[in-house]
């Protein structure tokens, strides 16, 4: 191999910080597609409160064929220099506001209002006041340094983290406290999911850049982008279709990656089903279908045999694997194919979008077609590298980029948990997985109070070199309301029959669990029976906890509130390993830590119920335009203690298992048809 570096790159490309509130050193991100989650207790410290997760960003020098030669290190090979600089911000308050991505078609009837600026009474020079902005800060390795990370938003002080190199010249990028406020004061009440006025959050984006001295001469580096983003509060858990999935199929498509030619089940086909059944960790009703020993528990030796074999006598088992997965040509708005999470144009009541439901990516179905038709290699199961620094040289780069977009998600965009619908535009990057950074003096244009579809999707809008802040913008203001939102089974009263489940589909419950294991079911799990009985292991084993168990009351904009101040009380999942050594269950499960707000039902919070007519007083009271004599906020709250009285009454549900309101990200458009 030729070792002459001429050229240099910072990877991972896109890295990936989370906030937390814990004053212990942050954790590193996962690095490698194949690396482990880490042990219990690694992700909350003694008191209960969330460790931050750290994005890492190394340089690598790569020689004129473009293969990566080896990693540059302070002090190592010459290396005597590594200067960083990060530019980190949070633009959401100055954003406009999120109701669906606006790439689909059904976008087009959104309103004019929908599609105004948030915190829209702010106006001229004080807008610039609405974004957090940490300015550029720059560090260097020879001399240990590191830097706080801070911003303003309308003249309060609002922390984003800090950046720091490691001893070895790797740059450290840790994010923001998870502290979530309104500017107003007194605050202005949450209303919505997605788009609360005067509320702001500290997650941020933006640039990651570096220039080496190598043997006396100073190169720069191709860029990298960081991202900080909410929790991953099932760490061990990646989606169906992760953020590495799309990017990939978005640069296959676009014929700047090459598609896989020769399909492996170990390395193309067995991950993906793999992931279905690892969602029964954080969903029921993926458990009861993909889970241990379920009907289609791919993880099962003898299932995996038939799996593994191209052969004709497996022939028709791997077609109807194949085609429960989703085509909507085929399916249209049904929700019965694969997978079963909810897309891009999810509505409450009957759907009438094909993208009320995901499908995988163009790429994972193409390989999936040559494996039902036996055109791919079997193996054993993949090991991957799951220490990159224990990697070849040439493959860390690629781990590195995969490692951290594979534990995003890429479910809905509607709008998402890390990043959201311009991720999958391939002008908003230089080359596959790295973004394209605007240069400081070619600010982007002011779009207006209005951002149409036509500006966001043309060749001067903002799906092209991004600034700081650019990717996170376009999120939920702020994230807790989201991740308080993020459950299954929505419903509207007329839905609530025999054929409903509570439990499917889902959104994002890889990231924000829906139904989890218990440390007390897993203690019982875990325990020999004493006798022949053993059906109270069993029972705890199939047993699952709403995760959300813990928000108060009834009413959903309650409880979004509650979330801005408890976020951190919720459990995290983790891996525990099952000790009894009769393999009556898995080796290894996720359960839940213990969470730190009081005991609550375990199916408290388990249905979602959206009460349409509510919606009219809850939007004329967020515009202030309310004219009746009853306030706005009251009404609202009488139409939904109606509904659920009513279907308490049908359903006989006890009321603890209920969350009501009006969500206005499952209704775009007010009802209309």
């Amino acid at each position: 191999m030729d070792t002459q570096i001429v050229r240099i790159k910072i990877h991972p490309a896109i890295g990936i910080a989370r906030v937390g509130n814990s004053d212990q050193p942050p954790f590193i991100g996962p690095e490698s597609p194949d690396q482990p989650p880490l042990p219990p207790g690694s992700y909350k410290d003694g008191s209960g409160r969330v460790i931050r997760q750290a994005a890492r960003f190394r340089v690598y020098g790569y020689n004129q064929a473009g293969e990566a030669v080896r990693e540059l290190k302070l002090g190592e090979a010459g290396v005597t220099e590594i200067k960083w600089s990060v530019h980190l911000a949070n633009k959401k308050a100055a954003w406009y506001q999120f109701h669906l991505a606006l790439d689909i078609r059904e976008a087009l009837n959104l309103t004019t209002t929908q599609l105004r600026r948030r915190n829209f009474d702010v106006t001229g020079a004080n807008r610039k006041k609405l974004v957090i902005d940490a300015g550029r800060k720059q560090i260097r390795a020879s001399l240990h340094e590191s830097v706080a990370l801070a911003g303003k938003i309308m003249n309060r002080a609002v922390p984003l983290g800090s950046i720091a190199t490691q001893t070895d010249g790797r740059l450290l990028v840790v994010g923001g406290a998870g502290k979530s406020a309104s500017y107003a004061n007194p605050e202005k009440p949450i209303s919505g999911v997605v788009n609360n006025d005067t509320w702001y959050d500290d997650v941020s984006d933006g640039p990651v850049t570096a220039e080496v001295t190598i043997g006396g001469v100073t190169k720069t580096a191709s860029p990298a982008w960081a991202v900080v983003a909410p929790p991953h509060f099932a760490p061990g858990v990646k989606t169906v279709r992760t953020l590495y999935d799309l990017l990939h199929d978005v640069f296959v498509t676009d014929r700047t990656l090459p598609a896989v030619q020769q399909v492996s089940y170990p390395e193309h086909i067995e991950p993906l089903l793999g992931r279905f059944c690892d969602l029964q960790w954080v969903n029921h009703g993926f458990a009861a279908q993909y889970g241990w020993a379920g009907p289609h528990d791919f993880r099962d030796p003898a299932l995996r045999k038939r799996l593994n074999d191209p052969g004709e006598a497996g022939r028709e088992l791997r077609r109807q694997v194949y085609v429960q997965m989703r085509d909507y040509e085929r399916d249209g708005t049904s929700p019965l194919p694969w997978p079963w999470l909810y897309g891009d144009a999810m509505s409450s009541g009957k759907p009438t979008s094909v993208r009320q439901h995901i499908k995988i990516s163009g790429e994972q179905d193409r390989m999936l077609a040559r494996w039902a038709d036996g055109r791919f290699t079997p193996g054993p199961p993949r090991k991957g590298h799951p220490d990159v620094d224990a990697a070849p040289v040439a493959a860390q780069p690629g781990l590195l980029d995969r490692g951290a977009l594979e534990n995003c998600a890429a479910d809905a965009f509607h709008p998402g948990c890390e990043v959201t619908w311009p991720m999958r535009h391939k002008t908003l990057y230089s080359e596959p997985f790295r973004i394209r950074h605007r240069a400081p003096n070619t600010p982007e244009p002011d779009y207006g109070d209005v951002l149409t579809v036509q500006t966001a999707l043309g060749s001067n809008g903002p799906l092209h070199a991004q600034e700081p802040g650019g990717l996170t913008r376009w999120m939920a203001a702020p994230w807790q309301c989201d991740a308080a939102s993020c459950r299954s089974g929505y419903q509207v009263r007329s839905g609530l029959g025999p054929r409903y489940s509570p439990y499917l589909p889902t959104f994002w419950p890889a990231q924000v669990p829906n139904h989890v294991l218990k440390q007390a079911d897993f203690s019982t799990v875990n325990t020999p029976p004493s006798g022949s009985d053993d059906s109270a292991r069993e029972k705890a084993f199939e047993n699952r906890a709403v995760w959300l168990r813990g928000l108060r009351g009834t009413d959903v904009n309650k409880q979004r509130r509650q979330m801005i101040d408890d976020w951190y009380k919720f459990g995290i999942v983790e891996t525990h390993e099952y000790t009894v050594g009769d393999a009556k269950f898995p080796r290894y499960l996720q359960v839940e830590s213990e969470p730190g707000y009081p005991p609550a039902l375990d199916r408290a919070n388990l249905v979602t119920l959206q009460v349409p007519e509510a919606g009219a007083p809850q939007r004329a009271g967020v515009a202030e335009v309310w004219t009746g004599e009853v306030a706005a906020e009251s009404v609202e709250a009488m139409l939904v203690h109606q509904a659920l009285q009513e279907v308490k009454e049908a359903t006989g549900r006890d009321e603890s298992e209920f969350a009501a309101g009006y969500l206005e990200k499952l209704d775009p458009f007010h009802g209309a048809p």
